[in-house]
């Protein structure tokens, strides 16, 4: 597979202050393990690629250092950091007893804010340190008394406020299991994920603000609640202030105020390292969500080196990251607190159309030191002719991107917009690892378009066909030595199948994550999209995110789908869905203008055969394009063998794609072909 990226590779977009640098944790850490763990190799502790090195090749002192810099506070200590070391199967720290919650609320200073909640009308609150953890024992108790004990779930239909992140570690304090949806989920949607956990108890909320409305769950809350058979009691939260109806519930209601507002006493169930922590749940395009089980221990110490290491957070810090409570970032955010950093939530549009720069907003008034956001608001902003410089941004010094690959072009707006001084570091992870594979960090540089380099203690490789480890050629990406915050298991996956299928099934013993990425000379990686849904014309390969990239710079463009598909009659049909900025009319010009950047910009052999205007294109409810399912609709398999229309953030746009898939394929043995590489312009078919 050939890549798009120019050689040789331009200079490095933003470098480093060294004396930035040179006082950050990482580096600190980096001295720290030289002397006290004998990091062989590391001279200049700024030097992130040799720390990295070693943090690959003596994966058990690495981990090691971990648990010692952050003082991780076991009430039992560990035999050895790594027992076999197997994909999967590797036990980490064995005998090692402590609780996640305890790391969470130690560090926080008392009278200083640990959470401060916002929303989208500006409004705003804090809760101290102190605060959170009289919430926290008090929210303990009242789940206790419910008859919540260790390994029991506890789940939550809530939006993202304080309360999601104090009844979280009210659970975990327990040693009970914890898993939270959006309100923006249908209860149906809701149901077939919590329904597989067998909850205890469910903490709802009657609502949740988005763009200028209150949107009213209190009938969802009850139909939810009706779904869930095993529950003992529901924890009624009135967040935008709706009065919940007497009676209805399955099961005996308790109110938040009366559940929060107790004196307590905080105590910590000691857990074993691999302990459960949390259930978080795929996109659920298809069958089912799987429920990937995280634990203890290894959430513990993969949070601390990322948040820690890899974003330099510590006291005095304010991390603002737009997430939504079913989203692994909203696990990354609460865990901003075992820096003894202030957490911000936020309960809103990203872009109100009222006050679309509200979230710049809100981080020039907060002091926000890292801005966390996606490659779609940055794009946004940039259309909408945004500019946050208008306000004081002199706080932020990192601003955080992920959800999919950040295209080069935002990278000029953010210095030009935000600050010349600014880190753009763009991430890849993913739910199944609660964390990134590739990154930045204060001692990295950023080229644009690339990840800075592989996280730390990430054993990343790029395989070719062949399962060879390549370098400045795109690959599958893979991890070839175990993590510590690798799934547990699936929940109801008792023999490991779905778990060894999902990650272990191309290459035995190594994990293969599905994405397509180079690992460049210069230490950085390039993410061009899904593995499966790679385009592939004639036998020359190339990424998707490769071709949106380009078109998604154009100023008509607001967003871009390209589709490689195979025919039943042996061709090969690669449409381009686009969906226009306001008041743009998709003309023969404005085709031959998008053709024309692809030939320049990505491939010549990749222009599209023709360009469909869409109104929207479906996401899955965390914002990722649905390629595969909308590849797999216009092969024409019906919609009902695809996915779940429950887990598309619009599945009114599923109908269209279906609809254009069955009509190609009526039509597929009657139509003459192009040529593969041929890219002389098709008339544009509508369904």
């Amino acid at each position: 597979m050939t890549s798009p990226h120019p050689t040789p590779y331009p200079e490095p977009f933003f470098t480093p202050d060294p004396h930035v640098a040179a006082h950050s944790r990482i580096a600190d850490f980096a001295r720290w393990a030289a002397q006290h763990r004998g990091a062989h190799g590391i001279q200049d502790p700024t030097d992130y690629r040799a720390l990295h090195q070693w943090s690959v090749t003596d994966l058990e002192g690495f981990w090691e250092a971990v648990w010692e810099y952050f003082a991780i506070d076991a009430t039992t200590g560990y035999e050895r950091v790594l027992d076999e070391e197997t994909m999967p199967g590797a036990r980490w720290f064995p005998g090692a007893t402590l609780n996640y919650a305890h790391h969470a609320l130690r560090n926080l200073q008392p009278d200083a804010p640990a959470i401060t909640a916002l929303d989208e009308t500006g409004a705003c609150y804090e809760i101290t340190g102190q605060e959170l953890r009289s919430r926290v024992a008090s929210v303990a108790a009242t789940l206790r008394d419910l008859g919540v004990g260790q390994g029991d779930r506890v789940v939550g239909y809530l939006p993202n406020t304080p309360h999601a992140v104090i009844a979280f570690l009210a659970t975990a304090s327990l040693g009970a299991v914890w898993s939270v949806c959006g309100q923006d989920y249908a209860p149906a949607a809701v149901g077939d994920r919590f329904a597989q956990l067998e909850p205890t108890v469910l903490i709802t909320a009657d609502g949740y603000r988005f763009n200028g409305t209150a949107h009213d769950r209190r009938a969802a809350s009850l139909e939810l609640a009706r779904a869930l058979p095993t529950l003992k009691a529901t924890v009624r939260v009135e967040h935008v202030r709706l009065a919940w109806p007497e009676g209805g519930h399955p099961a005996p209601a308790v109110s938040w105020e009366d559940a929060a507002t107790r004196t307590e006493d905080l105590s910590f169930a000691p857990m074993p390292f691999d302990h459960p922590l949390w259930v978080v749940f795929s996109s659920g395009t298809t069958g089912l969500p799987k429920g990937i089980v995280h634990g203890h221990g290894g959430v513990l110490l993969e949070h601390f080196k990322i948040l820690g290491l890899h974003t330099d957070l510590g006291l005095g810090d304010r991390l603002l990251w737009y997430t939504t409570t079913h989203w692994m970032m909203w696990n990354l955010v609460v865990s901003t607190l075992l820096t003894g950093a202030t957490t911000c939530t936020y309960d809103g549009s990203p872009a109100p159309a009222a006050r679309p720069d509200i979230l710049w907003e809100l981080a020039a008034r907060h002091k926000v030191t890292v801005f966390g956001t996606s490659p779609q608001y940055l794009l946004a902003m940039s259309k909408l002719d945004i500019d946050p410089s208008a306000r004081d941004l002199s706080a932020i010094r990192v601003i955080g991107s992920t959800g999919s690959a950040l295209p080069a072009s935002a990278y000029p707006w953010v210095r030009d917009h935000v600050g010349a001084g600014v880190q753009l570091a763009s991430t890849s992870g993913g739910t199944d690892i609660v964390s990134a594979f590739a990154g930045s960090a204060p001692t990295s540089p950023v080229w644009a378009g690339e990840l800075s380099a592989p996280n730390l203690g990430v054993a990343l490789a790029a395989y070719d066909e062949r399962g060879t480890p390549v370098l400045d050629q795109v690959g599958e990406l893979v991890v070839t030595r175990p993590m510590p915050s690798m799934p547990l298991y699936f929940w109801n996956d008792p023999d490991g199948s779905r778990y060894r299928d999902a990650y272990f099934g191309a290459y035995p013993g190594v994990w293969r994550h599905g994405d397509w990425i180079t690992l460049t000379s210069h230490g950085s990686v390039i993410v061009h999209g899904r593995s499966d849904a790679t385009l592939n014309r004639n036998g020359v390969r190339l990424g998707s995110v490769d071709i949106h990239d380009v078109v998604e710079r154009l100023p008509e463009i607001t967003e871009a789908l390209i589709i490689g598909t195979e025919e039943p009659d042996g061709g090969y049909w690669m449409p381009l869905f686009v969906v226009l900025t306001d008041g743009v009319v998709l003309d023969d010009s404005l085709r031959e203008k998008i053709r024309d950047a692809i030939r320049a910009g990505a491939s010549p052999r990749h222009v599209p055969d023709e360009i469909l205007g869409v109104p929207a294109l479906p996401h899955t409810k965390t914002g990722k394009k649905l390629e595969v399912p909308v590849k797999r609709l216009l092969q024409g398999v019906p919609a009902e063998q695809v996915l779940n229309p429950a887990a598309v953030d619009n599945p009114d746009l599923i109908a269209y794609f279906a609809r254009l898939g069955a009509e190609r394929n009526k039509r597929s043995t009657h139509h003459a072909r192009r040529q593969p590489g041929d890219d002389r312009p098709r008339d544009s078919t509508r369904p």
